[in-house]
């Protein structure tokens, strides 16, 4: 055995990463036509994730990138999928996925993530690297939200007996969320603790006894990604728990001697003044149909999800996408 690839089938609006004016106008179509511009697609990498690919040597990626080549489009006609789409996978694979970009497909960015050196001491040192703007508003966030009943944090590596009191928290911030992708389950969360309880960590914050956010975070290699945030609406702007929450990541992370912090696509605003860098990841994209795939190929330019955030582009690093 030299590779293992997880496939998966989805039906992908392709304006899902698109705002504005079109955005608005598809909707208004889909309204009447709900598949339009709905595509039955074979998707390669992780369902909730970013990609990559699953060769079981390092030097064996290469190897595994040119298999994959050769037995999509087979795969693909089979199943019935119109598009091809390699999922989330980071640049560093852009060496061994060459065969794809110069063959076929088409790479565009897709929407980043964030990193954050944790080269700091304590939290306190990490405020005062910060732009001075930035570290007022952080300081009075916190008194503000001292001010109120007190808040504990407790550190889970299973949910399975609080997750009817989270799953709920989860569901508001993706339905508030403008871009929409997969949507877990209370099974997914309960069965990563289950079955990962040394990379898991959930992050569950109370007021008075009642879960107000949590954080889906993984521990792995130095680094601890900070995933799934979820957050009760009535008190979440009063209290500030995007900050709160944050803080209390950062802090944990530095007492386990953690080196960095990633942190999942979208929110970019905060994240820019926070002090982070983007962690670029791209989507390979082909369509089945021999003649439609080079028209295909050039819209791609306007239904890339990067173009239509403008904060991207004020990164230091944004020119990696």
């Amino acid at each position: 055995m030299r590779a293992i690839q997880p496939l998966f089938l989805v039906r992908q609006k392709l304006t899902e990463g698109v705002a504005g004016p079109i955005r608005k106008a598809v909707d208004r179509v889909r309204q009447r036509f709900p598949r339009f511009l709905t595509l039955k697609t074979l998707m390669v990498g992780c369902s909730a994730g970013e990609g990559h690919l699953g060769a079981c040597r390092p030097e064996d990626a290469e190897w595994a990138a040119e298999a994959l080549h050769s037995c999509l489009p087979s795969i693909a006609r089979a199943a019935g999928a119109s598009l091809v789409v390699l999922k989330d996978f980071s640049s560093r694979y852009r060496t061994a996925l060459r065969t794809f970009s110069a063959n076929g497909y088409t790479r565009i960015a897709s929407m980043p993530m964030t990193r954050l050196s944790l080269h700091h001491r304590d939290f306190e040192e990490y405020l005062s690297s910060l732009g001075k703007a930035t570290r007022k508003n952080l300081r009075r966030k916190f008194r503000q939200t001292a001010t109120s009943a007190p808040i504990t944090c407790e550190v889970l590596n299973d949910v399975t007996p609080v997750i009817d009191e989270i799953y709920p928290l989860y569901l508001a911030v993706h339905e508030r969320s403008n871009l929409h992708f997969e949507k877990l389950t209370p099974a997914y969360f309960s069965r990563l603790g289950q079955e990962m309880p040394e990379r898991v960590r959930f992050f569950v914050w109370r007021q008075e006894g009642k879960a107000i956010a949590f954080s889906l975070c993984f521990v792995h290699d130095g680094t601890i990604y900070d995933e799934y945030l979820g957050l009760d609406y009535d008190v979440a702007f009063d209290l500030n728990l995007y900050f709160y929450t944050l803080r209390d990541i950062i802090c944990w992370s530095l007492a386990q001697g953690l080196r960095s912090y990633c942190s999942s696509p979208l929110n970019y605003e905060p994240k820019l003044h926070l002090g982070c860098e983007l962690v670029p990841l791209d989507l390979y994209v082909m369509h089945t149909g021999a003649w439609i795939n080079p028209i295909f190929r050039r819209a791609l330019r306007f239904l890339q999800p990067t173009k239509h955030d403008p904060v991207l582009q004020l990164f230091p690093n944004a020119h990696e996408l």
